[in-house]
Order: C-alpha cells, then sequence, then structure tokens
C-alpha cells in the first residue's frame, strides 16, 4: 500500500497530460498566428553556436557559406523568432514546474544509474540528437508538432517510426528503471 501512495503523490506532482496537451496545442496555434511559424527548437541552438563562435573566431563564420548566411545584411544571428521561442520554453518550463510543485535541483536517473553516468548519458544523447537535428535540418518538435499539425503525411510517419523506435528500446533498457 505505502507504495500505491508514493505512486499516486508521485503522478500528482506532474501536469495533467490531457491540460498540458491542450495548452501545447494553443501555444502551437499562437506561434502560428503570431509568428507565421510552428513551433521548434533546433535553430535556436544553432543560432547561439555561431554567436559563440563568432567572438571566437569571425574569420571562421564569414568564410562558412551557411553560418556566413545567418549574419548576413548586418543582422544578428540571434535575431530570430526562433531564439525568442526557446527563451518562452525556458519560461514555460519554470512556471509549469514551479506550479506542479517540482522546481528542484534534482537529477532523475534510475536507481541502478550512477549519478555521474546519467551525466554522461544525457550529455551524449543531447550531442547525438543535436547532430542529427542539424543533420536532418530539423527537429524532432518542430517535425511532430508542426508538420503534425499540418497533417505532413512525412511528419506522421516520421512520428510513427519515433514511438515504435522508443518501445523497441524500452525492451533493452527496462531493468535499469526497476
Amino acid at each position: 500500500m505505502p507504495e500505491q501512495a508514493e505512486t499516486t503523490a508521485r503522478a500528482e506532482r506532474f501536469w495533467n497530460p490531457y491540460v498540458a496537451g491542450v495548452a501545447l496545442g494553443l501555444v502551437l496555434l499562437a506561434s502560428l498566428l503570431v509568428a507565421a511559424h510552428g513551433l521548434g527548437a533546433s535553430g535556436a541552438a544553432n543560432r547561439v553556436g555561431v554567436t559563440a563562435l563568432s567572438a571566437l573566431a569571425p574569420a571562421h563564420v564569414a568564410s562558412n557559406p551557411h553560418m556566413a548566411t545567418l549574419s548576413a545584411g548586418g543582422h544578428h544571428p540571434l535575431d530570430n523568432w526562433l531564439v525568442f521561442e526557446v527563451l518562452g520554453v525556458l519560461l514555460g518550463a519554470l512556471v509549469a514546474a514551479y506550479s506542479a510543485g517540482r522546481l528542484k535541483k534534482k537529477i532523475v536517473r534510475g536507481p541502478n544509474i550512477s549519478v555521474p553516468w546519467r551525466l554522461a548519458a544525457a550529455l551524449g544523447g543531447g550531442i547525438v540528437m543535436g547532430i542529427a537535428a542539424r543533420l536532418a535540418r530539423g527537429c524532432t518538435s518542430g517535425q511532430a508538432l508542426s508538420g503534425g499539425a499540418m497533417l505532413s503525411a512525412g511528419s506522421w510517419v516520421f512520428m510513427l517510426a519515433v514511438f515504435a523506435g522508443g518501445y523497441a528500446m524500452a525492451y533493452f533498457v527496462r531493468r535499469q528503471w526497476r
């Protein structure tokens, strides 16, 4: 019985998934109406990276055709709707965590995973996802949310493949979370 109480207490500290889904849908609608763009995040990370690199090696940025286009015409790479969207995501995450009573400094991990291993795995996974997003010319949030909302067949196929891959991989890592 104490296990059930702990599970119930833990579940109450998350937003209701239906409320969160409706809120996310409204954010996507607002993004389409206000900025005339859907949701996505990988472009903002790219722009932050180009800004940092231009401070360290401006000649390299100027000689790279892709990086040079981000600051063409005297525009600053951070002067883009994606950067403001990601700042809004961070603010929204803080509000959601605070309102759910989960705003704490904590590293979430399985019982059989050490903190250094969890941090290394998160960093490695983030690097792989960042590289993949650049190679694919977009991230999963843009593909799933924006493309899915536009009823793009490719986006739906992609997301079904992501979920199938996630469920298939869960079989191999399930023991780490017991």
